[in-house]
């Protein structure tokens, strides 16, 4: 066994090993934290309660994982490969071919996002795929197909909404089912023009008659549900929930009030924690803690303006949270109601949790930093473990990675010993 040793105590690596084939590791955390901004072992309150993981591949040979889901009354998960399949693990493995039935040449996918399960998959077997749908002349924009999924094939898949967002910058993309039955759909502010200071594009994120920059709200069927908060407005898209987003990616909703969280990625610095509320403008691109990528600020009076959400947390420098989500489990008591973040320049499993203990009522940790992977999406098991889809590859400029095979996915369980 190959023994290492790391000065980080919050996310202290014990040990990785090879076991059957599968690699794993053991790490040190501890709960709530030592309040340290960086995982440092000296931060400024006590470690508190040990929380020992151990850390399991159960899934390799993914090309970019982007979402999993799990199916209803079984372990089998879903996953989407962002060149544009559809993978399924049964019974822990993961089987050898891509899901068939995606009408490549109908739908012109450029990428595959997200896979979610309509809230009565169990009865009607269909499902929702987020993706990248490109036209003539290289333009793309995000489109939510639906299709039915009968164990082994998708059958009579088709597109149920298409956004208005046609352009060549950050997509977004992530789709998820709230607990309204309701399907959120997050759309990137498109900025073809990123590396300069023009904001004109960019400025569609403030625009309420474009779905650019924007978390929509849908109907099983593609339709904008009359409650929405921007209904019979005059010029504005129905299908808006909030605006002025750059480039949201992570949906997930808490477990005791209800409300709706995201994470979203910020230009250098400035990404987000927030917590989204029907009808209410986050910013983008005259608000954010973060600069344009030529090193001058997004606007003229980027740190606050009335009228507009501050991030309930922020990150200077950047670390590209992916994914968001509650933990509600048994297997971590002591992590119960924190939330876990994953980061992809920031390659690591972010621990936070508020309302903590004196004197730092926010605790940061973070979590495998040593693995050296951009974790690009976390959920809980139905066994109540953690699993996440990583990818291994470095990027070659903003946003992108090399498209081979070495993504995984990874389980969290607690450490035996």
């Amino acid at each position: 066994m190959l023994r290492l040793r790391s000065t980080l105590a919050a996310a202290a690596l014990l040990s990785a090993a090879t076991v059957a084939g599968a690699q794993t590791w053991t790490f040190d955390s501890y709960t709530p934290g030592v309040c340290s901004a960086n995982g440092g072992q000296h931060g400024g309150c006590p470690a508190g309660e040990l929380v020992r993981i151990h850390v399991v591949t159960v899934a390799d040979g993914l090309v970019r994982p982007w979402h999993l889901t799990f199916l209803p009354g079984s372990s089998d998960y879903l996953v989407t490969e962002l060149p544009g399949d559809l993978r399924i693990v049964r019974g822990g493995k993961l089987d050898a071919k891509p899901i068939p039935g995606w009408p490549a040449d109908a739908l012109r996918a450029r990428s595959m996002n997200s896979v979610v399960l309509h809230p009565d998959f169990a009865r009607n077997r269909l499902l929702f795929i987020s993706y990248v749908k490109q036209r003539d002349g290289g333009d793309t924009t995000i489109a939510l197909a639906r299709g039915r999924f009968d164990g082994t094939k998708l059958e009579r898949v088709e597109d149920v909404f298409v956004a208005d967002a046609w352009g060549t910058g950050a997509t977004a993309g992530r789709a998820e089912v709230g607990p309204d039955g309701m399907i959120y759909l997050t759309v990137g502010d498109r900025d073809a023009a990123n590396v300069t200071d023009d904001a004109s594009f960019r400025m569609l994120a403030q625009d309420l008659g474009s779905h650019v920059g924007k978390v929509l709200r849908l109907r099983d069927d593609g339709t904008a549900p009359p409650d929405n908060p921007f209904v019979g407005r005059a010029g504005a898209r129905p299908e808006i929930y909030t605006y002025g987003h750059r480039n949201a990616q992570g949906l997930a909703w808490h477990p005791d009030t209800g409300e709706l969280w995201a994470t979203e990625i910020g230009p250098m610095g400035g990404d987000e924690l927030n917590r989204l509320l029907p009808g209410r403008n986050y910013g983008w691109p005259l608000v954010s803690l973060g600069k344009i990528y030529t090193g001058h600020l997004a606007s003229e009076q980027s740190w606050y303006r009335p009228g507009m959400e501050m991030p309930e947390m922020f990150w200077v420098p950047a670390i590209s949270p992916s994914s968001l989500m509650f933990y509600t489990g048994d297997r971590f008591p002591q992590w119960r109601g924190h939330y876990f973040i994953g980061a992809l320049s920031g390659q690591q499993l972010l621990r936070v949790a508020f309302n903590q203990p004196p004197p730092q009522p926010e605790r940061r940790e973070s979590l495998l930093t040593q693995l050296d992977v951009r974790v690009r999406d976390v959920r809980q098991g139905p066994d109540g473990y953690l699993y996440l889809a990583i990818e291994r590859d470095q990027q070659g400029g903003p946003g992108s990675a090399r498209l081979t095979p070495n993504g995984s996915i990874l389980r969290i369980e607690p450490a035996k010993n």
